[in-house]
């Protein structure tokens, strides 16, 4: 009995011993590239955020004694197969990019959003609007605010088909609210991405990025567009309304960065606003080894990160997050409300 204890508790342990070499073989077989990739949206690559992308940069090559290349983007497929791939290990997408990524690769795992005001995540969300052109919002009115029935039939600019703010938070709105009338009761989201006579709009562009989407509507190319705030905050400013609200009236600001070189002046006018969950910092942990990725979370919800004004910039400046906010951790879960509109 003893000889057989002794057999059973050697193969045990022996079986401990192998179990904790794979283990360790299996985090060091993940190969890294001696530089850690960025790929940033279309929404991001203008020379007037160069600064706060730097920076970020700065303080990934810092945490990982790595050097940090950019990988600026035209399309957003481009940016979504880029981290799904891994030619990129890291990128700063948007919700329903990083559910896309995850789809085709469950290696890429959100690593980071920005909190709201209050460093919680109860408030982490910017939003998702329909604007009209100043001159042409009369036609949206209903009573003291706004509606979006007359919609149906206009040319629409969405942003792009991956775009969680410019494409599939406004189309899930647009089927919620007319699936309700019986001529369109049978609404699908697809159906809002092609125009043509006996389509739910006349006709339908994509702007590629959040400016060009709101370009759009301003130089009349479209009769609604599909817009966010984030991206276009540092060249527009508010005239009247409340921030955020239907009715709310924004002004091209002198002086403003291309593409809003040539428009200084032209307004829009908010029809519907629709609150989002804030875009994560997202890695492939399928090319990075779990120090790695430790080491950047760790860098970018540290104090230093916070206080940042490069990073967390005042009002008025040009970057991607506002002060008082933070860099928060963040699970897969988390995004389980985006995933909803799909179904």
């Amino acid at each position: 009995m003893k000889k057989i204890f002794l057999f059973v508790l050697t193969t045990a342990l022996m079986s401990l011993f192998l179990a904790g070499c794979s283990s360790s073989s299996d985090s060091s077989a993940v190969k890294e590239p001696d530089t850690i990739t960025i790929a940033w949206l279309p929404n991001t690559v203008g020379e007037d955020l160069k600064e706060a992308r730097d920076e970020i940069g700065k303080v990934i090559a810092e945490a990982t004694g790595k050097k940090v290349d950019h990988k600026l983007t035209t399309d957003y497929a481009i940016t979504i197969e880029a981290i799904a791939s891994g030619t990129a290990q890291l990128a700063w997408v948007g919700a329903q990019q990083y559910i896309e990524a995850h789809e085709k690769n469950d290696k890429v795992l959100p690593l980071v959003v920005s909190s709201g005001d209050s460093g919680t995540l109860d408030d982490a969300m910017y939003y998702s609007r329909l604007v009209v052109k100043k001159g042409n919002e009369d036609q949206y009115k209903s009573g003291d605010g706004f509606s979006i029935d007359n919609i149906a039939g206009q040319t629409m600019s969405f942003v792009s088909t991956s775009s969680t703010s410019g494409c599939k938070v406004p189309s899930s709105g647009i089927v919620a609210h007319f699936s309700q009338q019986d001529q369109w009761k049978e609404l699908k989201q697809e159906e809002l991405l092609e125009g043509g006579g006996d389509k739910f709009f006349s006709q339908v562009i994509f702007g590629g990025s959040h400016q060009l989407s709101l370009v759009n509507v301003l130089t009349d190319k479209a009769e609604v567009a599909a817009v966010d705030d984030v991206d276009v905050a540092s060249y527009v400013e508010l005239t009247s309304g409340t921030e955020n609200r239907p009715g709310a009236v924004y002004t091209v600001r002198e002086n403003a960065e291309p593409p809003f070189d040539k428009l200084a002046g032209a307004q829009y006018v908010l029809i519907q606003s629709t609150p989002v969950l804030n875009a994560p910092i997202v890695a492939n942990t399928g090319v990075l080894k779990q120090e790695t990725i430790d080491a950047i979370t760790r860098a970018l919800t540290s104090d230093e990160v916070t206080n940042n004004p490069k990073i967390f910039i005042a009002e008025g400046g040009k970057g991607f997050f506002n002060q008082p906010q933070c860099f928060l951790t963040v699970e897969d879960d988390w995004f389980e409300p985006i995933r909803e509109l799909s179904k």
